[in-house]
């Protein structure tokens, strides 16, 4: 799991029929946390807004963590952080 910040979000009118209905945001990962690119899309299904820190789930894991084992999901948003003292 890593943390990172919302920054954006996208709209996507075409994809997967197992997609459709739910929300994409463009994630900042956070410096120390990075394994790859510093930013990456992930699904939200807990409501995160632009600005707020989040742990988002990678792999097998985010799609069984947003409850969507069948759908090509790659990252998901799985906490929205209320007190990250050290995150920066």
């Amino acid at each position: 799991m890593i943390a990172g910040k919302v920054v954006g979000s996208v709209i996507s009118t075409r994809k997967c029929e197992n997609l459709v209905g739910n929300k994409f945001m463009i994630v900042d990962v956070l410096d120390h946390m990075q394994t790859s690119g510093k930013q990456l899309i992930a699904i939200d299904k807990i409501g995160a807004g632009i600005g707020e820190y989040v742990l988002v789930a990678q792999g097998s894991a985010a799609r069984i963590g947003c409850g969507m084992s069948d759908a090509p999901i790659d990252a998901a948003i799985v906490g929205i952080i209320d007190d990250g003292t050290g995150l920066e």
